[in-house]
């Protein structure tokens, strides 16, 4: 049965086919004329050259790493230098994999604005088209990468324990290119946003998107890559996170299971994430929508179709790779406690996604309740937000409780890590769904520069809405696997580091878990502050060139795009310094102080990591949608509120206190607790 592994890197490679048959497509449709070409192109020179920008700072990072990994695992027992060719790869391919997401992405935005002259029907097809390459690309190159480094470590003779430990290196290679590409990305577009938001709406009082603007290109850079290229990548390394988890808890297998079938629970993982591939691309088929449907409802069938069909054949995969029943240490497992365990982690995702709607939704209650509060002012509505984004974070976690508790008791810690796996099984198609939304955004803003008829921008601004949604409900699924997957790390690490039990009485576990606890705090004070900081410089550069260029208010002169362009940029690589090594130093510095305090750490940042995280997402989602409702005209009491009005500008502030919080701090909380678990996990060797 092994050999099948060989047809994994086969599927990894459909994948990536995919990916460029749709880019392919995208590329012979219309960019539309001059005027918009130009404003399309200004963005993706913008994009690209942050993204060049923030590789260079990150080759050196990767070639310091890999070179202080080959050194720490020379010749160790279970462990090889070979470990930092792992590191390096995972670095490339999660690099690669938002570089391709995002060009798409910056082809895609001009072509979703030409088509919404047309239609909704074919501005949806565009826009959701370009977030399946991103989709594709990820889940491609990380089975790919995974599968041939795995076959190639296999035909060394060594033990099933070094190879996964050498592999593991592809996990911290992607978690490190994620964490400073959702933190550099995250402080560039919303330094962007917020400036733009609060330069142009409340101190200029021109719309956000006004060609006259400075800010204005630098803000739809941001949305490519921060919420493209650093979703990716942060959706790229939990689905590696999952399926390593998962490999090293099924080794544990090796010597209860049958001659021919040992490395059954090893391989499976690789070939749930190869099937869904399959079905991911299969889901794609089923997103089409008339020009009076609804976005959202497209895209759940071909999201919930996908899911659906993956649980299906799930079953016969597990039912044809593992034994009936085995049983380690005590424990009796079933291969139908496995596949209810993947189920358990699919509705999981399923269920948060829904609920994240229901809490961030233009046309549900909590958000309306914001614009409520708006009508008072600024801090009402602050207050009013912030209420939502606690009390969106306890389904959630219940959740994710009951996710753990069942998924354990179905299949112990093994159970866990597929449930994780099972959540992230159809990534493509999710993550596609999640990437389609900054390209709608994108569309609107080049649709509003351009000067486009008013029927353009109320289809993107439709779809943008639904965006808005999609990306939060992206945020939740994101954060969910994040949970778990961290627990699947979390697990693995104390099998490696040979840590039988986690005891609550010694001070030290205590201590460990107070510092963990305080991780998530610190680090989104260091993301929430570079955003101020930078926010702050770009207010000041749109004043100085309102005050400065003659003619800008009127039109009649060109905006210094280019300068809000670099104060996004420096800011950016300048503030994620601090932040990624928060999150690599502190694991090693604990870890070889203590291998029982790193674990309480890895437990108390898991905890207030994922909390912290669902509290921001889905507060900074809510005000969001709060201040697009408004500026859509909505009716309370007899009043009507639009843009302009004094709830409007109220909402404006309270969106741009939630930007930073769910699309900079929040995100990278959740590669925080996974990058932090995957340090440890490679360490763990070294420090048993």
């Amino acid at each position: 049965m092994e050999y099948i592994i060989y047809l994994v890197p086969a599927l990894g490679l459909l994948a990536l086919a995919f990916s460029y048959f749709k880019q392919s497509w995208i590329s012979k449709q219309s960019a539309g004329d001059s005027k918009m070409v130009e404003i399309s192109n200004n963005i993706k020179d913008g994009a690209i050259a942050f993204l060049k920008t923030e590789y260079k700072v990150l080759f050196f990072f990767v070639l310091v790493v890999a070179v202080m990994l080959g050194f720490s695992n020379s010749g160790k027992e279970n462990s090889s230098w070979l470990i930092s060719v792992s590191f390096i790869v995972g670095a490339v391919s999660s690099a690669l994999a938002g570089y391709l997401g995002m060009i798409a992405a910056t082809k895609a935005n001009v072509r979703t604005a030409e088509a919404a002259k047309k239609g909704l029907g074919p501005a949806l097809q565009i826009a959701f088209s370009g977030g399946s390459i991103m989709g594709m690309n990820v889940v491609g190159l990380a089975i790919f990468g995974l599968s041939v480094l795995f076959i190639s470590y296999s035909n060394m003779d060594w033990n099933i324990v070094k190879v996964i430990n050498v592999l593991s290196g592809f996990s911290l290679g992607a978690s490190s290119i994620a964490l400073f590409a959702r933190v550099g990305g995250g402080i560039y577009t919303k330094a962007a946003d917020v400036g733009a938001d609060l330069a142009g709406k409340v101190y200029e009082g021109i719309p956000e998107d006004d060609p006259r603007n400075p800010a204005t290109i630098a803000d739809n850079v941001g949305d490519n890559v921060g919420d493209v290229a650093g979703m990716g990548a942060d959706l790229f390394e939990s689905y590696i996170g999952a399926i390593i988890g998962s490999m090293v808890l099924g080794a544990v297998f090796t010597s209860v299971f049958p001659e021919g079938n040992q490395l059954a629970a090893v391989l499976l993982p690789l070939f749930i994430g190869g099937a869904g591939i399959v079905f991911s691309i299969i889901g794609t088929f089923f997103v089409k929508v008339g020009d009076k449907g609804n976005p959202q409802k497209a895209l759940n069938t071909g999201e919930f179709g996908a899911a659906g069909m993956m649980t299906v054949f799930s079953y016969f995969l597990i039912k044809y790779v593992l034994p009936d029943t085995w049983i380690h240490d005590g424990f009796e497992y079933t291969s139908n406690g496995v596949f209810f365990a993947t189920i358990i982690g699919l509705v999981s995702g399923v269920l948060i996604g829904i609920i994240t709607e229901y809490y961030t939704g233009t046309d549900k209650k909590p958000v309306f309740n914001i614009v409520n509060q708006s009508i008072t002012g600024s801090a009402t509505n602050i207050i009013s937000g912030l209420g939502v984004g606690m009390q969106s974070t306890a389904l959630p976690i219940i959740i994710i409780t009951i996710a753990l508790i069942s998924s354990y008791e179905l299949a112990s810690l093994y159970g866990i890590a597929i449930a994780a796996l099972g959540m992230l099984s159809t990534t493509g198609i999710q993550l596609a769904v999640d990437a389609y939304g900054p390209i709608s955004d994108n569309a609107g803003g080049i649709a509003e520069m351009a000067e486009l008829p008013g029927e353009v921008r109320e289809r993107t601004d439709k779809l943008d809405a639904v965006g808005n949604t999609t990306a939060a409900i992206g945020k939740g699924f994101a954060i969910g696997s994040a949970a778990l997957t961290a627990l699947a790390l979390f697990t693995a690490y104390m099998l490696q580091a040979e840590i039988d039990s986690i005891d609550l009485s010694k001070p030290i576990i205590i201590g460990g878990l107070f510092i963990g606890a305080m991780l998530p705090f610190l680090f989104s004070a260091l993301a929430m502050n570079a955003v101020g900081r930078a926010a702050k410089e770009m207010i000041i550069e749109v004043g100085r060139q309102f005050r400065e260029i003659a003619g800008l208010r009127e039109g009649t002169a060109k905006a210094e795009y280019s300068k809000c362009v670099q104060i996004s940029t420096k800011a950016a690589i300048r503030e994620m310094v601090v932040p990624g090594l928060l999150a690599i130093a502190t694991p090693v510095v604990i870890g070889f102080f203590s291998k029982e305090m790193l674990a309480g750490t890895l437990a108390g940042v898991t905890a207030s990591g994922v909390l912290m995280a669902i509290f921001q997402s889905n507060a900074g989602g809510a005000w969001d949608n709060a201040k697009k409702l408004i500026e859509g005209g909505i009716e309370i009491d007899g009043f009507k509120y639009t843009k302009g009005s004094d709830a409007h500008k109220a909402a404006v502030v309270g969106d741009t206190v939630g930007d930073p919080f769910k699309d900079t701090s929040g995100p990278a909380l959740n590669i925080l607790i996974k990058l932090m678990s995957v340090v440890s996990l490679v360490i763990a060797p070294l420090i048993k």
